[in-house]
């Protein structure tokens, strides 16, 4: 087999992977997007806000949803989903900060009555662009930008329908939260602000897109109730965290970049603009467009300003993995998995890598370290099916069929495939040693396999 072919072999399977997760689960809940910078970010901008809630930041998830409307929700708990259209929104962290104390208001408040945004974010797409570039190696061609972009426009209804009386609680309680983390309630302010004027200017009230707004209804006099309260704080005068700020102009760019028709990023960030966010977003949209040159020379314009960011050599590496150079891709990546010691989602695109090497050359040099990297990735984020589906081929690979199939069902119950769980779940069972760990895991995702099943029956 030629270089070129086998290459298309291993991208291939990706690809059926990428179909399958499309055809076996709702619209919705293809929505998660995931990527290691952002959800640091994340975690960084609210984890002082929730702690000045009385909770535990480690209980608490701050989720990103790919989808295009301004909106921000609790669900399942102890989650906030914020939309990807109100990053972009958005004109500072402070802004978001504000958002998230709201919300965090609704869940001190229990009002994260329904459970169905905790169950969207049963799938996920690591924020790179590992599929669609799959599925263009096996010869998608344009198609593999629906695999891409597809969700990123799911409707995903109206999740809380607050009352009013919830919303201004809300309201008071993210006023104090951001008091007792001594924020300014400038940003959320300034939000509000902006999305009042929006309301009033396009009539946005009532309609279907308007997500935030039919959830959050804003009116003048929560507004100057607001005003008062943050105005009076002595936090008022706070400056925000400038290394928040930045880290959060780079992250939003980052999106735009991802998520943006090419067209469009390139007039947002036209080339004679050269600080980060302008290299990060331009370096996505060239890679889209599979001009790899000019997307690996954005990526290494960036290592100049900064060689050892992690998330700069991640960009790199999956720059060249998804253009079919494995073996390039595996010196930024694996330096990416160190930095940041072992994160998840870095070490599984890691993973990825040399298993693509491997397959390149007809080796199985790299796959007792693709199957450690992975193993590890997956004992620190159970949430991500793909790198359950890696792991499954470095199992299959060493002839660990059993191991190889329970890797499988935990993939497909991520994914919503509950038929294709229950089946891979008791292969495995039936092929590991009785009362083993992997061996209850297995049964454990037979039995809810089986539960969902015959509750779909039912309905």
């Amino acid at each position: 087999m030629s270089v070129r072919s086998a290459l298309a072999s291993a991208f291939r399977s990706v690809a059926t992977l990428a179909v399958c997760l499309l055809a076996t689960t709702p619209a919705a809940a293809q929505s998660v997007l995931r990527d290691a910078e952002t959800e640091a970010l994340f975690r960084d901008m609210a984890s002082p806000l929730v702690r000045a809630a009385g909770l535990d930041p480690k209980n608490v998830d701050i989720v990103l949803v790919n989808d295009s409307s301004i909106n921000a929700f609790v669900a399942g708990g102890q989650a906030v989903y914020i939309h990807s259209g109100l990053i972009n929104e958005a004109s500072s962290a402070l802004e978001v900060q504000g958002v998230i104390a709201h919300e965090l208001g609704h869940v001190v408040g229990g009002h994260a009555i329904d459970d169905r945004g905790a169950k969207m974010a049963g799938n996920i797409s690591i924020l790179s662009l590992l599929l669609g570039a799959a599925a263009a190696a096996a010869g998608g061609g344009a198609a593999a930008m629906g695999v891409f972009m597809a969700g990123q426009q799911a409707a995903m209804g109206k999740f809380l329908a607050y009352t009013r009386g919830e919303e201004e609680a809300a309201d008071a309680a993210g006023a104090s939260f951001l008091s007792k983390a001594g924020m300014s309630g400038r940003g959320s302010l300034e939000f509000f602000h902006k999305l009042l004027v929006m309301e009033n200017r396009y009539g946005m009230t009532h309609s279907d897109e308007a997500s935030f707004y039919s959830t959050h209804p804003l009116t003048d006099e929560r507004i100057a109730y607001l005003e008062d309260v943050y105005k009076k704080d002595p936090a008022w005068n706070a400056p925000s965290d400038p290394a928040l700020e930045e880290r959060f102009q780079r992250v939003k760019a980052k999106l735009y970049g991802y998520l943006a028709e090419p067209p469009s990023t390139f007039q947002a960030f036209p080339e004679y603009m050269n600080n980060v966010p302008a290299l990060y977003a331009r370096a996505y949209a060239y890679h889209k467009e599979g001009f790899l040159d000019k997307a690996t020379t954005e990526a290494d314009k960036l290592l100049a300003l900064a060689p050892r960011d992690p998330y700069f050599l991640e960009l790199k590496g999956q720059i060249l993995l998804e253009a079919g150079k494995p073996a390039e891709a595996l010196g930024p990546l694996r330096q990416a998995t160190a930095l940041t010691g072992n994160q998840p989602l870095i070490a599984t695109t890691f993973g990825h890598a040399l298993i693509a090497q491997d397959d390149l050359v007809n080796s199985r040099g790299h796959l007792d370290e693709a199957q450690k990297v992975l193993k590890a990735a997956v004992a620190r984020d159970r949430e991500n099916p793909f790198a359950w589906y890696v792991l499954g081929i470095t199992y299959a690979k060493s002839g660990d069929l059993p191991r190889a199939r329970l890797a499988s069902a935990e993939q497909a119950s991520l994914s919503g495939n509950w038929g294709g769980a229950m089946v891979n779940a008791e292969a495995a069972k039936n092929g590991l040693a009785a009362g083993s760990p992997d061996a209850i895991r297995a049964e454990d995702i037979a039995l809810e396999a089986k539960s969902y099943l015959a509750k779909s029956k039912k309905r």
